[in-house]
């Protein structure tokens, strides 16, 4: 019995090691704005969803909170500094933490989330800095110029990645001709590997990492193409064109059935490409301008899109095989969307947050509010954790209870 015992608590710690490990990501699991949760409001009270707490003081930043050894991670910038806030469960600040100078030229604030895997956290600022520190306090463990060290450069409004970290290795998009992708240990910041990919600037965008039963796929934007690496060695295995008016790509493709969904702002739209099972090459299946969502990403439920676009400003839903549109709707303004249980997120540009039915029927809006707090834009794409709503609007981050 008191082997049996032993054996149950080994396995627990096990089990709380690893997942305390795995890397946190840029619109949760996969990438993907799917929330795995259940048991959520199917509506909300006439005005909104109660509020929990909200923390404001937080200064200008535009990235997501992400949730790592029970604790809230998230980047912000005052006074042109950039800053690590860390809450507890209960929205109390924790410990703040300086890593370095912040993007303050147009749309001023930190722009990519943090990463946590473990004890460390990695930042990217708008400057093209990577910064891995200690997630318990801060502390600096290493740092790279991205640009100075591998031949990159800035893009007009600043770099917008969210870096991708799995087992020892964190990738980044350098944006330079011979070091266009690349690797590093993400333990020491030492370089694994380098890809020149097209030689293109980077384009705003966090990548995709997907794991094939052949290999594990890089895919992320450039300025002009959609590219597909090699994880292991940054081998470039296929590129397809793909841009827009300023070169901003900033939506991490969609993968779903076998296929990629890749797609900008400004008119572009958005192509549907098939993957081979091996990922070594794509092939178009279909295109489609209106879905020129900017920077508000889109999900995929249950062989449907949803999400909203730029110049073409309506929410739309579209079938994922054929592209065929199932209705367009101007309900509330354009914006960002995410997924759980059932329902739509949406939270557009105005600051309106409502909650929609996910159906292919029709844009159904059961429940709306609207942010009051917090700056700026509202260009933060929302996060669900735990029962919880979390807006992150300029100086504030505000957190609603949705369960």
């Amino acid at each position: 019995m008191i082997q049996k015992a032993f054996l149950f608590f080994a396995c627990l710690i096990l089990s709380t090691s690893v997942f305390a490990q795995t890397p946190t990501k840029w619109r949760g699991e996969n990438n993907s704005g799917i929330y795995n949760e259940t048991g959520l409001l199917k509506e909300w009270p006439v005005n909104g969803p109660e509020i929990l707490w909200s923390f404001e003081g937080l200064g200008e930043g535009h990235s997501s909170p992400v949730f790592a050894n029970g604790l809230i991670y998230l980047s912000s910038m005052i006074d042109s500094k950039g800053y690590i806030f860390v809450f507890n469960q209960d929205g109390k600040l924790q410990w703040k933490k300086e890593y370095g100078n912040e993007f303050k030229d147009s749309y001023p604030g930190a722009r990519s989330s943090v990463v946590v895997a473990g004890d460390l956290m990695y930042m990217y600022s708008g400057y093209g800095v990577l910064y891995c520190m200690d997630a318990n306090n801060g502390n600096a463990k290493w740092t790279k110029n991205v640009f100075e060290d591998f031949d990159g450069q800035n893009i007009t409004w600043g770099v917008t990645e969210t870096v991708v970290v799995t087992d020892d290795v964190v990738y980044v998009t350098p944006g330079g001709k011979k070091n266009n992708v690349v690797a590093l240990n993400r333990f020491t910041g030492d370089l694994v590997w380098t890809s020149a990919g097209k030689g293109e600037l980077s384009a705003y965008c966090s990548p995709l990492l997907l794991k094939l039963p052949s290999r594990t796929l890089l895919v992320t934007h450039t300025a002009d193409h959609i590219i597909g690496l090699d994880a292991k060695n940054g081998q470039l295995l296929w590129d397809f064109p793909h841009t827009n008016r300023w070169k901003v790509h900033p939506n991490t493709p969609i993968f779903y059935n076998g296929s990629l969904f890749c797609f900008s702002g400004y008119g572009q739209g958005g192509e549907m490409l098939a993957l081979s099972d091996d990922g070594s090459s794509v092939k178009e299946v279909w295109s489609k301008k209106e879905l020129d969502s900017r920077m508000g990403g889109m999900v995929v439920v249950d062989g449907y899109l949803y999400g909203s676009g730029d110049n073409a400003r309506e929410w739309r839903c579209v079938n994922w095989e054929t592209g065929a549109e199932t209705y367009v709707d101007k309900s509330i303004a354009k914006g960002v969307t995410i997924y759980a249980d059932g329902m739509l997120y949406c939270y557009s540009e105005r600051g309106e947050l409502a909650l929609v039915e996910a159906t292919p029927d029709a844009f159904k809006v059961i429940s709306q509010t609207k942010v009051e707090l917090g700056s700026a834009q509202h260009w933060a794409h929302p996060v669900i954790n735990n029962g919880r709503l979390f807006v992150h609007h300029g100086d504030a981050l505000v957190v609603y209870k949705i369960k």
